[in-house]
């Protein structure tokens, strides 16, 4: 993540990743404006693009052809990306509300999100048909059907309701795919049937005769049967019944008309039209709001009405980023007026398109591969980012829009004072924690919100006491998922010894800046701290907040255990089985997300498994008759391996195939990209017999790759092994494996005490 050596005055909002937001992002990462801080919401980490969508149902492109990878386009900007789905707007006190994570505040907020076809206005169309989009739920759907055509046999009849360009050209490039599909599994493809309803009297009723005509041929002689001048009324399980008393059956219904803003906006007081896009002027600004902006599908530009099509979409972005430029450093937003006609490249699914612009038409092949090129030159926009300068510029408050910002950004860059522990203000603080609820507990005496110097807790009688400690820079930008992942890897300890968490307590430097923006960084932060704190049973009962260059956080845990129930690192038994229950990884693929090296969907992997606590894990084992566990760290699997073999006095064999590892990270390993503390722990290749034998394995250096809220690793008996496995998969531990067995000490075990196989 890139720390900005300016401090941050102006947060401008980013809800959704469509065409508009892409080109938005890319804007600032070549032209920053200096303490302005862009965040992205949004769900989904890949955005499709739209112009390439018929081409990858088709089979012409692979997923990543197709999308642009959002979590490495914000890294590229500087931007912090939340992954989450916005589910309202409080304008009154400027803040998104998203569906799994505290509101996000914001100065300007652009809104990009999109439209999706409106199911609930027919019955059974919001259970029983597939929207197109959002495309996330489309794919998943059109991989399903793709995977039932290997083993279907018979007729399979799909129907498709709305017959405009988007209908259409998904129609053609369906049964162009399946047909495919069926022909090389030695399938008859004359079994597939596609049926294309609309209430409409024609098919693209937005184009010209001409192009209207190109299409009616072609559904003809690919033999989709076109259904008009009656809508689709009724969708079951099996058929969809149309309002002129058509009854067809189907296997598969999608839904591609009806479109209309998320029930959602209904609740802003933005203005909105009949369909519930948001009404904007000529300069994207909400007709009542102007630090509300709209763009693509969603926005509705009432003095220049357009049809919703990606390319006004992708257009708008230019201005969009100029106007939230602007009204960020306190000028006035200028108009911007799309063009009138536009050009219109629609393909029919077997590398045939057809061109349409105003009164103009013309179609070939040659026009699928000009489209072609257009799009993969739209795609290498995003893509193929070019390296950036680091050009640290002198403070700058030109986005301040007051004196009191204005000094205190100054006051931010300048020297501070670093006494008592460069402490963060008491009254930011106080707003800060203020909202916090950490769980009470008896043995809590003294916590959190009472006004005292130190926590005071009590032991119960028969109990010992666990304690640990961890600290460490932020490695992702959004605060309230590394307050959630710094939470759960200070718990890993107590939880590998086999203890309960009773109580944290925070240590925090967060970077300096203006109040407000300081405040809701420690608020979001210990949001997802607490939030995993919680969940564990343990209560947060104080801390320290100090200001630094670089946002980090660690915790003191305390832990209550029987003394005669621990799990050690030293309880290792020759015969034993080692258990992993979590995959490893995450130090070369978040090296690899810092040099925009790692695909957005590792990095999704990677962050669940972090988030993912160890407590369930622990006690399974611990039923299972585990008496060595410790959680995999920076020491990386190796090193904690060797930790637990030395005072064990035994030797252990680790199988190279059988260990989890998280999607990306054998790729990102390959590439040489792994994290600084790797040198630091191949050091204890000297641990490993015959080591020269497995240096150009593909999973050699990832045994050394240190691990952030990792996994744990522990001993159970043979004899119990796969039971105490299937209970962990069981309990949400989807990857957890053997991964290799103890064996007895030979005379080589006290300098290479770890064998390796594959």
């Amino acid at each position: 993540m890139r720390t900005p050596d300016q401090p941050v005055l102006r947060d401008i909002v980013l809800i959704g990743g469509g065409h508009s937001h892409v080109g938005v992002l890319k804007r600032f990462a070549m032209n920053p404006v200096p303490g302005v801080r862009l965040t992205l919401i949004c769900r989904d980490t890949h955005t499709p693009y739209s112009g390439m969508l018929p081409g990858y149902v088709a089979g012409h492109y692979t997923y990543d052809d197709v999308h642009i990878d959002l979590s490495k386009l914000a890294e590229y900007a500087g931007a912090r990306f939340y992954r989450d789905e916005a589910i309202g707007i409080d304008k009154d006190r400027k803040h998104v509300i998203c569906r799994n994570r505290p509101d996000v505040p914001y100065d300007i907020l652009s809104i990009n999100i999109g439209s999706s076809p409106r199911v609930n206005d027919v019955e059974g169309a919001s259970e029983y048909a597939v929207p197109v989009k959002p495309i996330t739920g489309f794919n998943n759907r059109w991989l399903s059907l793709l995977s039932r055509i290997e083993n279907h046999d018979g007729p399979l009849t799909v129907g498709v309701v709305g017959a405009g360009a988007g209908g259409v050209e998904l129609t053609l490039a369906m049964q162009f795919r399946l047909q495919n599909e069926l022909k090389q599994r030695g399938k008859d493809p004359d079994q597939l049937h596609f049926h294309l309803f609309d209430a409409a009297d024609e098919i693209l009723p937005t184009h010209n005769p001409k192009v209207r005509e190109v299409f009616r041929k072609a559904l003809s002689d690919r033999g989709v049967k076109v259904h008009l001048g009656s809508a689709v009324k009724k969708v079951e399980q099996g058929f969809l019944l149309t309002e002129s008393g058509q009854n067809l059956q189907t296997d598969e219904v999608l839904w591609v008309t009806r479109a209309g803003g998320p029930a959602w906006l209904a609740d802003t007081g933005l203005e909105l039209d009949d369909g519930l896009f948001i009404r904007v002027r000529d300069t994207l600004q909400t007709e009542n709001d102007d630090n509300i902006f709209a763009a693509g599908d969603i926005a509705n530009v009432v003095n220049h009405p357009r049809e919703k099509a990606g390319v006004f979409a992708v257009r708008q972005g230019r201005p969009l980023a100029d106007n939230l430029r602007r009204v960020a450093l306190g000028k006035t937003a200028k108009d911007f007026h799309p063009q009138k006609k536009w050009l219109a490249l629609i393909s029919t699914g077997n590398k045939f398109a057809v061109a349409s612009r105003g009164d103009v038409q013309f179609a070939g092949s040659w026009v699928w591969r000009w489209k072609d090129w257009i799009d993969r030159r739209f795609m290498k926009k995003f893509t193929d980012l070019p390296p950036m300068e680091d050009d640290a510029k002198l403070p700058d408050t030109g986005a301040a829009q007051n004196a009191e910002e204005a000094s205190q950004a100054i006051s931010a860059v300048a020297m501070r004072c670093g006494g008592c522990g460069a402490k963060v203000g008491s009254t930011v603080l106080s707003r800060a924690l203020g909202e916090l609820k950490p769980i009470e507990r008896e043995d809590i005496i003294i916590g959190l919100h009472a006004p005292d110097d130190a926590a005071v807790l009590r032991v119960p009688p028969g109990k010992a006491v666990v304690h640990t400690v961890d600290f460490f820079r932020a490695f992702i930008d959004d605060p309230y998922v590394f307050g959630q992942v710094a939470a759960n890897h200070s718990l890993g300890d107590v939880f590998a010894m086999g203890a309960e968490a009773q109580s944290a307590t925070a240590v925090a430097t967060v970077p300096y800046g203006i109040e407000s923006k300081v405040e809701d960084v420690v608020f979001q932060m210990m949001s997802g701290a607490v939030e995993v704190l919680n969940e564990a049973g343990c209560a947060l009962v104080g801390g320290h907040t100090g200001e630094g260059k670089e946002l980090a956080l660690g915790f003191a845990v305390n832990g209550l255990i029987d003394p005669e129930e621990v799990m050690s690192k030293g309880g290792l038994r020759a015969g034993d089985v080692l258990i992993l229950t979590k995959p490893i990884g995450t130090g070369t693929l978040f090296a690899a997300h810092a040099r925009l090296a790692a695909r957005g969907r590792w990095v999704d992997s990677a962050l669940a498994s972090m988030i993912q606590s160890n407590k369930l894990g622990a006690e399974c084992l611990r039923r299972h008759g585990a008496k060595a566990c410790t959680d995999v760290t920076g020491f990386g699997l190796l090193g904690h391996l060797v930790e637990m073999t030395r005072p064990s006095g035994v030797d252990a064999e680790l199988d190279l195939s059988a260990i989890p590892v998280l999607p990306g990270a054998e790729e990102t390993a390959a590439a040489g990209i792994l994290s600084s503390l790797q040198p630091a722990n191949i050091r204890l290749r000297r641990g490993i017999r015959d080591q020269e034998k497995w240096i150009n394995h593909p999973r050699y250096p990832l045994i050394f790759d240190p691990q952030t809220a990792g996994g744990l690793l522990a001993s159970v008996s043979a004899d119990q092994a796969e039971a105490c496995v299937r209970e962990l998969k069981a309990l949400g531990y989807p990857h957890t494996a053997i991964i290799g067995r103890v064996t007895a000490q030979d005379m080589a075990g006290a300098i290479e005490p770890i064998s390796l196989k594959d």
